[in-house]
């Protein structure tokens, strides 16, 4: 999956019975080169408070502030196409963590703007309800009422239902939501589910009965991912099969730029083909999917489409969430360009030499309401 340059220089190191020690050497190098946290996550999100850098917390929208809890940063599974990578591969200076709930509580009190806060990892739902509570139930406490919101991401749903139906602290978790609910906040499960043979099992379906049946949402997405699910009809199957679940389907997303991207990203054009042809043909209740969808530097953006203005043939887009918010729902042009599988791969449309968005981007916003 690697590119042919990179697997190249191993294969060879490999074949000369190279030591053990300068093969690895050679993984971190390439490793480094992937772009391990894109979308400049580390450069721009990461915010300080009182001169401390708050690591393991990223606030990129002014509604959303994400925390990776450390006993958290493993997973049921390790995806090759996860944009999370870094967090698995065993190299401290790429990991992104913190176990400081403390720091988080204190940095978002004063900060009325925000609404949601988003677990996520590796998949938070590794860890046990025990540890899982010492993180959730501090912000149940009076002073964040405007955190209305607790999101967890997680693949547990699919790669481990029993963790809602028959682990040993399966019930404590559901009472834990169901807290969540009583103290008047939502729990958002972001359940990503890549295939709808995840959803099959009974098990499964046990699993989002139960969650369901607790009072959190599930809310569905997942990348589109070349020879995984680059095929509208699944994409049909599984948004059907979320709403009839009882799930809300929210995202296609397109294949980061980072990983052995080349192995799985698809070309734009042909990412919106999927999308629009899977899109046409559910109810009206599943097209609460957004897509298909880029999660880059200034922000998530969609491609609404390929039309002909003024005789050149340009991509339709617009920014669906930004870091600026003014830029939210602003269409915009790109030359139409066939290979082109990520926003850095397009140019301006109609003779403009830049962007609209394309000044130097800021960290986000941290004053005070």
């Amino acid at each position: 999956m690697l590119a042919q340059r990179d697997y190249s220089r191993l294969v060879e190191l490999v074949w000369k019975k190279a030591p053990s020690k300068e093969i690895k050497q050679v993984a971190h190098q390439i490793q480094k080169t992937l772009n391990p946290h894109p979308a400049e996550q580390m450069q721009l999100n990461v915010p300080s408070m009182n001169q401390l850098t708050l690591e393991g917390v990223q606030h990129k929208y002014k509604e959303t502030v994400l925390f990776f809890p450390s006993q958290g940063q493993t997973c049921h599974s390790y995806c090759t196409y996860c944009f999370r990578w870094a967090q698995f591969v065993g190299i401290k200076e790429l990991q992104f963590q913190s176990n400081e709930i403390k720091h988080l509580v204190d940095y978002l009190k004063p900060r009325r703007k925000v609404s949601n806060v988003l677990f996520t990892g590796g998949d938070p739902l590794i860890m046990k309800t025990e540890i899982l509570r010492r993180y959730i139930e501090p912000l149940l406490i009076p002073e964040l009422d405007h955190i209305t919101t607790i999101r967890i991401g997680t693949k547990a749903t699919s790669y481990w239902p029993y963790r809602f139906v028959t682990d040993s602290d399966s019930d404590e978790l559901l009472r834990l939501f169901e807290k969540c609910q009583k103290a008047g906040k939502t729990i958002a499960i972001m359940a990503h589910y890549s295939h709808p043979r995840e959803l099959e099992t009974s098990i499964s379906q046990v699993a989002v009965q139960r969650i369901r049946n607790s009072g959190a949402i599930i809310r569905c997405q997942a990348p589109l991912i070349r020879k995984v699910n680059d095929d509208s009809s699944l994409w049909r199957d599984l948004w059907s099969m979320q709403v009839k679940l009882g799930m809300i389907p929210y995202y296609m997303f397109i294949e980061r730029d980072t990983g052995p991207k080349n192995y799985f990203e698809i070309p734009l054009h042909k990412s919106l083909e999927i999308f629009q042809n899977a899109y046409k043909q559910v109810s009206g209740l599943a097209r609460t999917v957004r897509g298909p969808s880029m999660s880059a530097t200034p922000g998530k953006v969609v491609i609404d489409g390929v039309s002909h203005i003024n005789k050149e043939k340009v991509f339709v887009l617009k920014f669906i969430q930004a870091r600026n918010p003014d830029w939210v729902g602003r269409p915009f042009f790109a030359k139409f360009d066939p290979t082109a599988t990520w926003l850095s791969d397009l140019c301006p449309a109609f003779g403009k030499q830049n962007f609209f968005f394309e000044e130097t981007p800021e960290p986000i916003e941290r004053a005070l309401p």
